[in-house]
């Protein structure tokens, strides 16, 4: 069985249904309902024309559910008027279903589920584990989005931002279970760059990569996070921060700036230094400027001022920091790593500590509490 074959076919397909008459529901319930016909039948008797094959059950599954409904008799004249068998159309409809799924009346939580069932081709069960929810919770939530959407008709252009806004919620879900969420908003987002030459969306793509890229050497054999300055660069994926820079330079190229591409020219070049010391901290706070002229949002801020104790000596971070309101999330452990480069590791321990309590996940949690007993092991020595 082909399972990728099997993933990049399903938003197709779907699409295919919507326009012969099908709504969205109905549709993406009848074509998993071929993809589970197609993992029974296709390893014996494997079609000539995979896409024309679950076009066909898929629509034939749709008239089954359609006659099965009382309330829904009156419209039979017209699902009846089944197409005959063949190649199935060319229209490739899976951008429109890319923005049904981001549709703004939906919560993130569901958008990102629906996306990874409609377009990703992920069943329910796997989307589940990837979230650690119960598959009834995931099935209700899928549920309930696509009965949200049913009526929707993309007749205007979708809004990309958003579209964009689900995939990199996909991609920070990181990896859980059998599926891992990064690598399948890396191949949803290639999809998307594939199907519009939107800048945003190369920028995204590229932010994906970097990132990812650095994924091997972001933790030890223990599972303890490792600092991007202590990370081991020869772990990092060399092929995929080329591919990267070769998109960025490109879509840079356009003149059309945005956030994404932004974030993605400062992942460039921490990816571009051999060495944590060689970074090039002057254009990193450029480019947060430039961040902040698109999007002012007190997280890049909280970033800059990192960055600006970096380029311009820890005592122009605190003050950059000072700035900023201290109730933002991550500000106290960039306090206390600015206080340690300062050279005041008495109170860098302290700020550690009370990071460590506060922090959003136990593996920062407990980076952050080592940090604390390294400088508190410094002082007592």
């Amino acid at each position: 069985m082909d399972e990728a074959l099997l993933r990049s076919l399903t938003p197709t397909v779907i699409g295919v249904l919507v326009r012969r008459g099908a709504d969205f529901a109905a549709a993406e319930d009848a074509v998993q309902d071929a993809l589970v016909e197609a993992v029974r039948v296709w390893p014996d008797e494997p079609p000539r024309d995979p896409k024309g094959w679950l076009v066909t059950v898929a629509w034939r599954k749709f008239l089954d559910a359609a006659r099965a409904d009382t309330s829904r008799r009156r419209r039979e004249d017209e699902v009846e008027r089944e197409p005959a068998p063949g190649p199935a159309e060319a229209t490739d409809d899976t951008l429109r279903l890319y923005f049904l799924c981001a549709h703004p009346s939906l919560t993130p939580a569901s958008a990102v589920a629906l996306t990874l069932r409609a377009v990703g081709g992920l069943t329910t069960r796997q989307i589940a584990q990837a979230y650690l929810v119960p598959e009834a919770t995931m099935a209700q939530r899928i549920s309930r989005a696509k009965k949200t959407v049913s009526g929707v008709r993309l007749n205007e252009p979708g809004d990309v931002g958003t579209v964009l806004r689900v995939l990199y919620l996909v991609f920070n879900e990181g990896y859980s279970g059998d599926v891992d969420l990064a690598a399948e908003a890396i191949r949803l987002t290639r999809q998307l760059a594939a199907m519009t030459p939107h800048e945003e969306v190369a920028g995204l793509l590229v932010l994906m990569l970097l990132h990812n890229a650095r994924r091997p050497a972001r933790t030890r054999a223990d599972g303890s996070l490792v600092p991007l300055a202590e990370q081991d660069r020869g772990l990092w994926d060399t092929a995929a921060i080329a591919e990267g820079v070769h998109i960025l330079q490109a879509a840079l190229a356009r003149d059309r700036l945005g956030e994404f591409q932004a974030q993605a020219a400062i992942a460039a070049l921490h990816a571009d230094a051999q060495a944590a010391a060689e970074t090039d901290w002057v254009q990193i706070v450029e480019w947060y400027d430039e961040l902040l002229a698109l999007n002012d949002n007190p997280v890049a801020r909280l970033n800059r001022a990192v960055a600006v104790g970096e380029a311009d000596g820890p005592r122009a971070g605190l003050a950059a920091l000072a700035k900023l309101d201290p109730a933002l999330p991550r500000h106290t452990a960039a306090a206390a790593y600015l206080h340690e480069r300062a050279g005041d590791p008495a109170t860098a321990a302290r700020l550690y500590a009370e990071a460590a309590r506060s922090a959003p996940n136990l593996a920062e949690r407990d980076h952050l509490t080592r940090q604390a007993a390294r400088l508190n092991a410094t002082l007592r020595a």
